[in-house]
């Protein structure tokens, strides 16, 4: 990989890091859980990438790479339906 794609890459884990740890500042704060699944997704795609920058099949097209996307997402959908659980449910039940 070109140094300028390390670089980058690396930029963009640093931005992974920097808002995985105020998600979980939010977290600790406020003990939402939401804000926990997001602080581990940001974490999932901050490894993704420095994997991407330590190995040798560095490609955005590797499998490896769409699987910790698809996990990272997974989780911030978790945290959605988590956080709108109760409302599901109150709206599943049918009318009051």
């Amino acid at each position: 990989m070109h140094d300028v794609g390390v670089f980058l890459l690396g930029g963009l884990a640093m931005g992974d890091l920097i808002a995985g740890l105020f998600f979980l500042r939010y977290w600790i704060v406020t003990q939402d859980r939401f804000f926990l699944y997001f602080a581990a997704a940001f974490a999932i795609q901050m490894v993704c990438r420095m994997l991407l920058i330590g190995t040798t099949a560095n490609s955005e097209s590797e499998p490896l790479v769409y699987v910790f996307r698809l996990l990272s997402y997974g989780v911030i959908l978790a945290g959605i339906f988590d956080k709108n659980r109760a409302k599901i449910a109150k709206a599943l039940s049918g009318p009051p």
